[in-house]
């Protein structure tokens, strides 16, 4: 594979996005952008399972600039340290009989942001000194650990100290944050700011299609990460396309939980497609050539998707940030999608190309403002 990617460098032409190039042309494939919402650069996110806060405060940036707000650098870190503190709680209460880790959903963000309020980055980079860039795997078992040993309960019961101890690590790792702050010379709580922002979490609404529960209404979507037990409303796969078109039609983004773990999606070029031709029945010889040209790709039913589902064959990966759309030169549809990644690849800089099919057969959910849902859409959800 790497000797494609050398090779088909030069084949690029770039559009500028933020002061960062999104390509027109990959290979063969050729780029028409229809819609570009406004965002701020790409972030990375390094070795850490933060994507569900990078793509939700990527989103947020969007949706100041929307509101026509100074665009802020909001801290990933801040919402990552505040979710430790509910995910241990819960924790403990149940005894460790439920997933602690590093994952959650875009709707953990919202409900974190209510209670523990934003800061910007420049304000708290949850970051230790000399390091630029989140590295968790350690702090996570640390962390746990701490937890776990608790819960052996040495002493007969549990030590009313635990809390402390735990937010001891947690400041050990990212630093204490700031109960107040200045920024652009003005005074904020993290709760104040985020009412300067004029950011409602509530107005924000997790979508999916799935038709194991009932169509319009909200259930509890059953993926390891949905610790919280976020309520997401279920929607027809043609309804849930309508909704993303929707909001980028009429100036809203749209944060995409997806799976990425598909040998057609890649992060080398920038590109994610549902061939036609499954991959592992493609002669190995014909691999590479996907990312050549445009490729004949399967019609995806709302059938497909829920068997890939049941299957374990789609599973919840990863979240991203759709920034807008564009049509390939044989009038294929892609999303343009900002990454959390890095901008290592000098190809596609941190952004990549979504098919439609793409996005139908492995979509897991999608947040947006509830004014960018179309109105009979939302009547049926009761919204």
């Amino acid at each position: 594979m790497y000797k494609y990617f050398y090779f088909f460098m030069f084949q690029c032409f770039l559009i500028n996005i933020e002061g960062q190039e999104l390509p027109s042309k990959i290979n063969d494939y050729q780029f028409t952008t229809k819609k570009l919402i406004g965002s701020t650069s790409v972030k990375n996110q390094n070795k850490s399972s933060t994507c569900w806060i990078y793509s939700t405060h990527s989103f947020l940036e969007s949706e100041l600039i929307r509101m026509g707000k100074p665009p802020v650098d909001l801290s990933e870190m801040f919402v990552a340290r505040a979710g430790y503190l509910d995910r241990a709680d819960l924790y403990m209460r149940r005894q460790g009989n439920t997933a602690f880790g590093q994952g959650a959903e875009n709707g953990d963000v919202m409900n974190l942001i209510k209670k523990y309020g934003l800061t910007p980055q420049s304000v708290y980079s949850g970051m230790p000194v000399g390091q630029d860039k989140p590295v968790h795997f350690e702090m996570e078992a640390v962390l746990k650990g701490i937890l776990d040993n608790m819960l052996k309960l040495p002493d007969g019961k549990l030590s009313p100290n635990w809390r402390n101890v735990f937010k001891g690590a947690l400041d050990g790792y990212f630093g204490a944050p700031p109960e107040n702050f200045v920024y652009e010379g003005k005074t904020y709580t993290p709760n104040s700011f985020v009412n300067s922002c004029g950011i409602n979490p509530d107005d924000y609404i997790a979508i999916t299609s799935f038709n194991h529960h009932p169509f319009y209404k909200p259930f509890i979507l059953e993926v390891a990460d949905n610790w919280a037990q976020n309520l997401f409303y279920n929607v027809p796969l043609d309804e849930l396309k309508t909704i993303t078109d929707h909001a980028l039609e009429n100036g809203y983004s749209v944060i995409w939980a997806t799976d990425v773990s598909e040998k057609t999606f890649s992060r080398e070029f920038g590109i994610a497609i549902n061939t036609s031709i499954p991959w592992e029945d493609m002669e190995v010889k014909y691999r590479d050539s996907i990312w050549k040209k445009p490729q004949a790709e399967k019609l995806v039913t709302q059938e497909d998707r829920q068997y890939s589902f049941d299957q374990l064959l789609t599973t919840d990966d990863h979240g991203m940030h759709i920034i807008g759309n564009a049509v390939d030169q044989n009038g294929t549809s892609y999303y343009i999608v900002k990454n959390s990644w890095g901008t290592s690849n000098k190809i596609t800089n941190g952004y990549i190309y979504a098919s439609d099919a793409y996005f139908r057969h492995k979509t897991i959910s999608i947040m947006v403002h509830k004014n960018a849902i179309p109105k009979a859409i939302r009547s049926k959800l009761g919204l």
